[in-house]
């Protein structure tokens, strides 16, 4: 995608600007960004949704048995029947996973990292609905698919700003309204992290929130030591072999820090560890259960892509890929592998294209590298056979 060429879906502006003058610093406004946006799923079918096991939900009902009432899926059949006419929102996680149509929304995004996109909520509210004023420590674009829902926008958040007691939602308990907008179907707004925000819905209405992974400090650095922590020796400890006599035996000396300092940067700057562990992490899939394989041998494999079976990546996996010097290292749902740098090409097919088939593999399966990859995506579940 050209960085500068003005796209509709960001009101004219192109990928540049826009990552320029307002990504994770001011909100932005675009009316039709996708002109009459019409959603491909309905409120039943999003509810239908909300009954599985497998999918991720929740009901807000401002007026409940207790004040923001939350409700947790899987909900029965009958959940909804019972709902007040006004002031509920039903919000539905990763509707990408599940839904092909809702997931082609995210071709619109390919100026930013796939790799940074975490998945398409939905939420459809009843007239009156909304979740409170709140602040998000992430990203989101919120695209109007259905109704009107009126956006008053907020003050800037962070951790100590004061919410509402309560057990399950973060809303604030204080909000500073600088700019306010209706948004109809196919008007989007973006909002970058901890700006305040409160969405009313004015009539029935769907929202498309497309939001953004962005792990904090605390996630990095208890992940990424667990990490390391398996590939360090018990024998690998502090040590002061270059220790002066001390004049004080109940003091930590400066120098005693700069030996632990050199310890942890030794491990915490090797670039390659922190590749890797960086890519498994943010393709980590949302739901691990889904990304199941198939085992298969090579011989079978080849026979049916010959017969014309076609291979469509798992909706919940996750595909990114990296150069380390003459290699290129390939994640996929938390795993990776390096690779020869001759299978350039074929990770950025894998992790791009809409369907592999005999015809733009037939390059890759006369190399056994190549073979031998794509086989193990089968294997591993990140690549799949589609259904006929």
């Amino acid at each position: 995608m050209n960085p500068d060429i003005p796209l509709q879906l960001l009101g004219g502006i192109t990928a540049r600007e826009f990552l320029r003058d307002y990504w994770q610093k001011k909100p932005l406004l675009i009316r039709q960004a996708i002109p009459d946006f019409e959603s491909p799923i309905d409120a039943d079918e999003l509810a239908g949704l909300a009954l599985e096991e497998e999918v991720e939900s929740r009901l807000v009902i401002e007026h409940g048995e207790r004040p923001w009432e939350l409700r947790r899926g899987p909900f029965a059949e009958d959940a909804f029947s019972t709902l007040p006419e006004r002031e509920w929102t039903l919000l539905v996680q990763a509707v990408d996973q599940f839904v092909p149509e809702v997931a082609e929304l995210l071709e619109h995004f390919r100026f930013l990292p796939s790799w940074r996109i975490d998945d398409v909520m939905i939420s459809f509210a009843a007239p009156g609905g909304s979740v409170g004023p709140h602040f998000d420590n992430y990203d989101v674009f919120l695209l109007q698919a259905q109704g009107k829902r009126n956006w008053k926008i907020g003050q800037m958040c962070n951790s100590e700003s004061p919410l509402l007691q309560h057990a399950d939602l973060r809303i604030l308990a204080e909000f500073e309204e600088s700019a306010e907008w209706v948004l109809e179907p196919g008007d989007m707004l973006y909002l970058p992290p901890r700006l305040a925000h409160f969405g009313i819905a004015e009539d029935d209405c769907m929202t498309y929130s497309v939001g953004f992974r962005a792990p904090s400090a605390a996630e990095v650095l208890t992940h990424f030591t667990d990490f390391l922590s398996q590939y360090l020796t018990d024998e690998e400890r502090y040590t002061d072999a270059d220790a002066q006599p001390v004049s004080d035996p109940h003091q930590i000396q400066g120098d005693a820090l700069d030996r632990l300092k050199g310890l942890l940067a030794e491990h915490m700057s090797d670039e390659r560890m922190l590749l890797t562990w960086f890519g498994q992490f943010m393709t980590e899939p949302r739901y691990p259960e889904l990304v199941a394989g198939e085992e298969l041998g090579e011989e079978d494999f080849i026979n049916s892509l010959q017969d014309g079976a076609i291979l469509v990546r798992n909706p919940s996996a996750r595909l990114a890929w990296s150069e380390v010097d003459d290699d290129v290292l390939l994640f996929a749902s938390g795993q990776s592998r390096y690779l020869p740098g001759k299978l350039r090409e074929l990770l950025k097919l894998v992790c791009s294209a809409d369907a592999l088939h005999s015809e733009n593999l037939s390059v890759w399966l006369a190399d056994e590298d190549g073979r031998n990859l794509l086989c193990e995506l089968v294997k591993q579940g990140s690549l799949g056979f589609a259904d006929e």
